[in-house]
C-alpha cells in the first residue's frame, strides 16, 4: 500500500513540523511495516520552474519534426529551448529543466547547440519526471506563475510511503484506515473521509433491477449515474494521487472507483448500463459457465464462485475482477456503479483458484468495511456527475442482509494479567474505543462490541493485543525470561549425538532431505509389489505435487543428496541422514481423513480418532557411500567403494550406540541379493546393507557400485548405564588359533562361539585372515583368530592360555564342527 504524506494529511491533522524519520517511526509504533520511503522531492534536483511558451519555430529542414521555442522562465529574456514534441502551443504553461538541473536516472541538462540551435535547457514530459509512464508529450499545465518552482504543481513535493500491511490490518488497505491508526499515535485530530458522502436510503424502485441468491454476498448496493462522459480526462488532483499510489490513470469512472477503493478501503466496480440485459443476479456459478475477465483471460468457473450475471451470464467474477463484457468503453454514457460486501472466506478461495490477485480481492479477503458500501457507491456517483458531467439517477438499490456484531466480553484486567503490565480501567476502556469499539460495563467485566470495520476482532484476546498495541508497545518492558532448569538431553537423544559424531569422525557428511518422495520411488528402489514399505502415508496438500508421499525409509529421500552432488562434479561420496519414516497406523487407508473443527476445540472421540490415525515415526540413520574409499596416490592403486564399507559404517552406528551388532547374509530391497548383509541385534533384524542393486542404480542414476546401509535407531535397545572399567596391570597374552569351519557358516558366528568358549580372561577376539585351499577339504575354510588374553591379579601361564584356547575352540567344534588347523 503506497500512500502519500499529503492525502495521509488530508485526514490525519499532521504537525507541521513533524519530520519524515518521526512519521516513519509513529507508522511503525502503530504496528505498520514501512517498506520504503519514497521522497519524491529528491527525484529532480536543481532548478524546475514554470514557463511560458513565447513563441515557436518550425524546423522543416530535419527527418522528424523539430521545435525551436522560446520560453519565460521568469528571468529578463526568453531561454532558447529545442523540443520534438507537438502536444502545446504558444502561450502554454509547460515545466522547464534549467541547466543544472538533474532529472531522475541520473540525466543532467546542460546548455548546448543541437539542431543549429542552443537549447537552453529542457521542456519535460511526465516520464522524464517520473511522476508518471506517459511520454506521448510534454505536461501542459492548467495553471501556474511563470518562474515559480513547478515540483508542487506536478506532484514533487511529496513524500510517498510504502507500506506491508498484515492480515490482520485490513482496514488500514485504506487511507482512511491508516490516517486514523497515525492521528491515534500522534494525538491529533482525525477526519473521517466517509463522512463527505451522505447515504442516501434506499429506494421502492432499483437503478436497474437486481436480486441477490447467494449467503455470501451481505449487503448489494447501485447508484446509476446518466449522460456522463465516463472516460473522461480525471481531474489533475486525482490523477496525480493514483500515480503517487502507482497506479496507472485510465478514465473517470474507473479512476473515480479506484481513487474510493484507496481512500475508503471498499472496492467498487462501474458497468456499462447499457451492456446490461434485463438484471442483475447475485448467485453462485453454475458447473461449465466460462467467464472473459478484464485481464483479458477466459476463465472456467467453480460452483463455489461468487458472481454477477444478467441475462447473458457472468459479468463479473464477485469481488475479485470484472468481466470484459460490461466493462466501461469508450463509448460509455451511463454508469451503474456497484458496491457490495462479500464473504472473505469465500473471496480468498475463489482468488486462489484462479491464482488472480486484485486490488480488490485483496482488501475483500481481510474483510471490507460492510457500513461503507453505499456511502462509497454515492460518493462515487457524486465524482462522476462533478466531473463528467453526468445526471444523478435519483433510485437507490441497497439490499441489505447483515446481522448485528456479536458483542466480546472481556476482563477489564486481562490485558493486565496477559501483559504485565498496570493497566487502569480508564486505560482499557480509552483503548478499545480508540479501536472503534463501543464499550459498556461498570463492573469488573466489559462488553465490547467491535466497529464494522474491525471484523477481525473476535475474541478476548484480539482486543487485549489491540490494548496493548494503541496503548503502546514501548510501555511493554523487556525482561529475559528465567531458564527453567532442565534434566538434559534424554538417553535417546544422547545416543542420536554419538551415533552423528561417530559417522562424522569416520569421514561421513550429515545432510537433511526433505522427507517428502514420489509414487514412482517405491519402482525406482525395486520393492516388490508386497513390500509394507510400499504402503507410504500421502499428504493431502503437498509441497509440491511431484512428491506428495511421507518416506517409509531414510534412503528413498537420502538418494536425491547424493544425486544433486553427482551432478554438481562430486565423484566421491560418503553421505548419511538421522532422522524419522512414517509407517501407516494400523487400519490406515490412503484417504482416510479425520475432519478437526478449528473454530472450536474438537470433541475427545475426534482427537483420539485424530490420535489413531498419525503415522508411526520411528527414527532411521542411512549412509550412502559411492566412489573411491581410497583414493589411488603414487603409492596406491586406490580401492573402489564396495559393500564391506556399507557393513562398516553400521558396525560404527552399532558401537556408538552401545549395542553388539549382528551381521549375516541377507536379502531385501534395493540391496544386490549377494552383496547384501543382515544387520541383527539380539537376534532382531534392524536393517541391511551392502551394495545396491545395479538396476537401482541405473534407475536412480547413481554409478554402479554404489553402497548403502539404513539401520533402525528406534529398534535398538537403550544401553545400561555402562560400568567402570577395570585396567589389568598384568600384560597380555596374545595367542592365535586357526580352525577349519564349512564354507556356509559365517565368520561372526565362529567368532560368537570362540568368546563364549574362551569365557572372562578373553580380553579382545579379531578375525585376521580367512584361508581356503584343496588340502582342507572341498567346500572348507579357515578362519584365523587372534586372542589377547589378560587376569586381573596375575600374569597368566602359557598352559593357561593354552586352556582358553582349548575351551574356546571346543565350543566351535560342538556347534559349527570346528577343528584346529595343522
Amino acid at each position: 500500500m503506497r500512500i502519500p504524506v499529503s492525502w495521509l494529511a488530508e485526514y490525519a491533522a499532521l504537525p507541521a513540523d513533524l519530520s519524515t524519520a518521526d512519521l516513519d517511526a509513529a507508522l511503525v509504533e502503530c504496528g505498520l511495516e514501512v517498506e520504503e520511503v519514497d521522497d519524491l522531492r529528491a527525484r529532480v534536483t536543481g532548478p524546475l520552474v514554470v514557463g511560458r511558451v513565447a513563441s515557436i519555430e518550425e524546423l522543416t529542414e530535419f527527418k522528424k519534426p523539430i521545435r525551436h521555442c522560446w520560453v519565460e522562465v521568469g528571468e529578463a529574456e526568453p531561454r532558447s529551448i529545442i523540443c520534438g514534441a507537438r502536444n502545446f502551443a504558444e502561450g502554454d504553461l509547460v515545466v522547464v529543466a534549467l541547466p543544472g538541473a538533474e532529472l531522475p536516472g541520473g540525466f543532467r541538462i546542460a546548455s548546448r547547440k543541437t539542431y543549429g540551435r542552443l537549447s537552453d535547457g529542457m521542456i519535460c514530459s511526465a516520464r522524464e519526471l517520473g511522476v508518471s509512464d506517459d511520454h506521448e508529450g510534454i505536461i501542459v499545465l492548467p495553471e501556474g506563475t511563470v518562474g515559480e518552482d513547478a515540483r508542487a504543481v506536478v506532484g514533487l513535493d511529496d513524500v510517498v510511503f510504502e507500506l506491508a500491511i498484515t492480515p490482520d490490518m485490513g482496514y488500514c488497505f485504506s487511507v482512511r484506515g491508516i490516517a486514523r491508526e497515525v492521528a491515534h499515535r500522534l494525538g491529533v485530530a482525525f477526519t473521517d473521509p466517509a463522512a463527505k458522502a451522505k447515504e442516501e436510503p434506499a429506494t421502492g424502485s432499483q437503478p436497474f433491477p437486481i436480486a441477490v441468491e447467494t449467503e455470501g454476498c451481505t449487503r448489494f448496493t447501485a447508484r446509476a449515474v446518466h449522460n456522463v462522459d465516463a472516460n473522461a480526462e480525471s481531474p489533475e488532483w486525482l490523477a496525480k494521487r493514483l500515480v503517487q499510489a502507482g497506479m496507472r490513470p485510465i478514465g473517470l469512472a474507473v479512476d473515480v472507483t479506484n481513487y474510493l477503493m484507496l481512500e475508503l478501503g471498499h472496492p467498487l466496480h462501474a458497468f456499462d448500463l447499457d451492456a446490461l440485459s434485463e438484471g442483475l443476479t447475485v448467485r453462485q456459478a453454475r458447473p461449465g459457465e466460462v467467464l472473459k475477465t478484464l485481464d483479458d483471460v477466459e476463465r472456467r468457473l467453480d460452483p463455489e464462485d461468487m458472481v454477477i450475471c444478467d441475462a447473458t451470464g457472468p459479468l463479473s467474477l464477485a469481488g475479485v475482477m470484472g468481466g470484459q463484457s460490461s466493462e466501461v468503453e469508450p463509448h460509455t454514457r451511463n454508469v451503474l456503479i456497484e458496491a457490495a460486501h462479500w464473504n472473505p472466506t469465500a473471496i480468498a478461495r475463489t482468488s486462489r483458484r484462479h491464482r488472480l490477485s486484485s486490488e480488490a480481492s485483496k482488501r475483500y479477503e481481510r474483510g471490507a468495511d460492510a457500513a461503507l458500501s453505499l456511502l462509497a457507491a454515492q460518493r462515487a456517483a457524486d465524482l462522476l456527475v462533478e466531473y463528467g458531467g453526468g445526471t444523478l439517477a435519483p433510485e437507490v438499490a441497497d439490499i441489505d442482509r447483515r446481522g448485528p456484531i456479536a458483542p466480546i466480553t472481556i476482563p477489564v484486567d486481562l490485558p493486565a494479567r496477559t501483559v504485565g503490565v498496570d493497566y487502569e480501567r480508564a486505560t482499557v476502556v480509552a483503548m478499545l474505543e480508540a479501536a472503534g469499539c463501543t464499550v459498556d460495563g461498570d463492573g469488573d467485566v466489559l462488553t465490547v462490541v467491535p466497529a464494522s470495520w474491525r471484523p477481525d476482532l473476535t475474541d478476548p484476546a484480539d482486543l487485549v493485543e489491540e490494548v496493548v498495541r494503541l496503548h503502546g508497545y514501548a510501555h511493554v518492558p523487556s525482561a529475559t525470561p528465567r531458564a527453567i532448569a532442565g534434566t538434559g538431553l534424554t538417553s535417546a537423544q544422547r545416543r542420536r549425538r554419538r551415533v552423528a559424531r561417530a559417522l562424522a569422525d569416520n569421514g561421513f557428511v550429515e545432510t537433511y532431505t526433505f522427507p517428502f518422495v514420489s509414487r514412482e520411488r517405491a519402482d525406482e528402489l525395486g520393492l516388490d509389489e508386497k513390500d509394507p514399505q510400499r504402503e507410504a502415508v500421502a499428504v493431502l496438500n503437498p509441497l509440491d505435487d511431484a512428491a506428495p508421499l511421507l518416506r517409509a525409509t531414510v534412503l528413498a529421500s537420502l538418494v536425491n543428496a547424493v544425486r544433486v552432488n553427482l551432478a554438481r562434479g562430486a565423484k566421491d561420496l560418503a553421505v548419511f541422514e538421522e532422522g524419522l519414516v512414517f509407517q501407516p497406523a494400523e487400519g490406515w487407508t490412503e484417504f482416510d481423513v479425520v475432519a478437526l473443527p478449528v473454530s472450536k476445540r474438537p470433541e475427545d472421540e475426534a482427537i483420539e480418532a485424530a490420535i489413531r490415525r498419525l503415522p508411526v515415526q520411528p527414527r532411521h540413520v542411512a549412509a550412502v557411500l559411492c566412489g573411491q574409499a581410497v583414493p589411488a596416490g603414487v603409492d596406491s592403486p586406490g580401492r573402489a567403494v564396495d559393500w564391506a564399507d556399507a557393513v562398516e559404517a553400521a558396525e560404527v552406528v552399532a558401537e556408538a550406540a552401545g549395542v553388539v551388532l549382528e551381521t549375516a547374509q541377507g536379502e531385501a530391497a534395493p540391496w544386490h541379493p549377494g552383496r547384501c548383509a543382515e544387520l541383527r541385534v539380539d537376534g532382531a533384524v534392524v536393517g541391511h546393507a551392502g551394495e545396491l542393486h545395479p538396476e537401482v542404480c541405473a534407475r536412480l542414476g547413481l554409478p554402479r557400485r554404489t553402497a548403502a546401509m539404513e539401520l533402525d535407531l528406534t529398534a535398538l535397545p537403550l544401553p545400561d548405564l555402562a560400568p567402570a572399567p577395570v585396567v589389568s596391570h598384568f600384560p597380555a597374552t596374545l595367542i592365535d588359533v586357526a580352525v577349519v569351519v564349512d564354507e556356509a557358516v559365517p565368520a561372526g558366528k565362529v567368532e560368537e562361539a570362540l568368546r563364549e568358549g574362551a569365557g572372562e580372561l578373553l580380553d579382545s577376539l579379531r578375525l585376521f585372515d580367512v584361508y581356503r585351499d584343496a588340502k582342507l577339504g572341498e567346500g572348507r575354510k579357515s578362519l584365523a583368530f587372534k586372542l589377547e588374553l589378560r587376569a586381573n591379579d596375575r600374569t597368566l601361564t602359557n598352559e593357561e592360555g593354552v586352556a582358553v584356547r582349548d575351551a574356546a575352540v571346543a565350543v566351535a567344534a560342538e556347534r559349527f564342527g570346528a577343528g584346529l588347523r595343522e
